[in-house]
């Protein structure tokens, strides 16, 4: 072992191995040797490869897949310049999803999130961000994965990556961007697509980028779909949705591929155009037959659009392709719990875990399906380990709200009233405990508590039809008639087919009618 590796080729191993520290700071040591560290020499192919390893060390250690994380703010949001139908034929638009679906559980046995659709069994950035009516609903209801904060713009973690270029040499960034000479590396084609990537994911110049892709799409004579693909990431990125749709579309007829027709979905999807992306997954589908990722992508567009049924067929048609698929087997689970299912939803949790997954919010599902299932001796077995594997106050509290509703199903209110109590000392956003205390209080006779109690619940939630009913009824017990009324018409906004709340309404108009 007296013979030293080649240090470019142990700079690969590294690049190789996913230690790409270790290869950037070996490529800079021999770039060192070079008189320019800013640009490769031509007439040194070692020199030169050192360069573009150490472009693409640099990247891969900041890169993020663009297809899958997409998080709208509220800048994107309310500040977005693409005419859309305002009133637009019901089952065609992910803002006014379909209500009446046939298969989808009602609001009385499945929870909706704020924008109206049931919750899923698995955590998406693109479905964490509602679409709120107003500025005021948006930054007040809290729509970040873990914080209370809501999304203000999804620009923010762009910035954030392209600070990483500060971090790497403290000399200042690897490369000048603005002494490039992007004409000359247009013309070199294997360089000018390592440049592409470090100068759009490492140092989010999105503006340099494109006019890198442009040059370099010119120079191939317009016949690189690759070029083509970037070009449009980079009009998505600028928010220029029609400009990327024709750029995918291009370059989808020179040669397809799976992640192009992934890219032009999710432009569709920005668009809220939701049965355009459906039919391009499935022209997708003609082409790479069974691809999991263009199955998911129809079982994500049918959950948004509230169509259940038609979600859990592509996410079983998704598990006969990859039986270790988590999202669909988290979704299928959550799917057949809310069925009224608990034995089959156990059945896939106890796949997950098999697989590996150990985390709070499994054994959280794991404690509540065992409940439902009347596996008593593993349910607050699991709910302990839930608590134990919390990473955060947020987590925290939902096991002690599903403690609680545990406590209620065995009749010991007193620990329910505890377990409610400490799921809002955990998160006090937390409106569901707020709305459960409250019945609670009102059990006990504590009317003004139980009052207070709902309308903090249902000003953190106002898509909750819960607290505005529960508002009617102790209202209308008191006999405050007008505010129960008030109350139980946006219960009945919120969820038009409850029949309690239908039934409190015709009674209070008969007491109105007699005045």
């Amino acid at each position: 072992m007296g013979s030293e590796m080649e240090p470019l080729l142990l700079a690969w191993s590294y690049f190789r191995r996913r230690k790409f520290q270790l290869c950037a700071d070996l490529c800079t040591q021999m770039l060192e040797k070079s008189p320019y560290d800013q640009e490769p020499d031509p007439e040194l192919p070692v020199s030169q490869a050192a360069w573009i390893l150490k472009a693409r060390a640099l990247t891969e250690m900041v890169y993020v897949d663009e297809i899958d994380v997409d998080r709208e703010g509220i800048a994107e949001m309310i500040l977005d310049e693409n005419a859309i139908a305002q009133v637009p034929r019901p089952g065609t638009s992910l803002k006014l999803p379909g209500t009446n679906q046939a298969g989808v559980p009602s609001p009385a046995i499945r929870p909706l999130t704020q924008a109206g659709r049931p919750i899923t069994g698995f955590l998406r950035p693109s479905t964490q961000g509602g679409r709120p009516g107003t500025m005021e609903q948006a930054i007040r209801t809290p729509r970040a994965t873990y914080t209370a904060r809501p999304v203000t713009s999804s620009s923010g973690r762009f910035v954030r990556l392209g600070t990483a270029s500060m971090l790497t040499s403290p000399d200042g960034p690897f490369i000048n961007l603005s002494r490039l000479n992007l004409t000359k590396y247009a013309q070199k084609p294997k360089l000018a697509k390592a440049l592409f990537e470090y100068i759009f994911h490492h140092e989010n110049d999105v503006k340099t980028a494109l006019d890198l892709a442009a040059l370099s799409t010119e120079h191939s004579q317009y016949k690189d779909w690759w070029w083509k693909v970037q070009i449009g990431k980079c009009y998505y990125r600028l928010g220029m949705y029609r400009e990327a749709e024709k750029q995918f579309q291009s370059a989808l007829k020179q040669q397809e591929m799976i992640d192009t027709f992934l890219y032009l979905a999710k432009v569709y999807i920005s668009l809220d155009q939701p049965v355009t992306a459906l039919n391009l997954f499935k022209q997708g589908l003609d082409k790479f037959p069974g691809e999991v990722t263009l199955l998911c992508g129809i079982a994500r567009i049918h959950e948004e659009m509230n169509d259940i049924s038609s979600a859990a067929e592509c996410y079983k048609e998704v598990l006969k392709q990859d039986n270790t698929h988590m999202e669909a087997i988290a979704c299928i689970g959550s799917n057949h719990f809310y069925s009224d299912q608990p034995e089959i939803a156990l059945r896939f949790y106890r796949r997950l875990l098999q697989m590996g997954v150990y985390n709070c919010q499994l054994f959280n599902n794991l404690g509540l399906c065992c409940f439902y299932a009347q596996q008593y001796d593993m349910t607050l077995a699991s709910f302990e380990r839930a608590l134990s594997l919390a990473e955060n106050e947020e987590d925290a509290a939902d096991v002690w709200y599903n403690l609680g509703h545990v406590a209620v199903g065995i009749g010991d209110t007193s620990l329910a009233h505890q377990c409610f109590q400490l799921a809002v000392a955990n998160n006090n956003s937390h409106a569901e405990a707020y709305n459960n205390l409250a019945v609670l209080e009102m059990r006990k006779g504590h009317v003004e508590q139980a009052k207070a109690l709902l309308q903090t619940a249902s000003s953190l939630a106002p898509h909750m039809y819960e607290p505005h009913f529960n508002f009617a009824t102790i209202s209308d017990k008191i006999g405050d008639l007008q505010r129960s009324y008030v109350a139980a018409r946006k219960s009945e906004e919120v969820f038009p087919d409850h029949v309690d709340t239908q039934h409190l309404i015709e009674r209070l108009k008969q007491h109105f009618a007699m005045l």
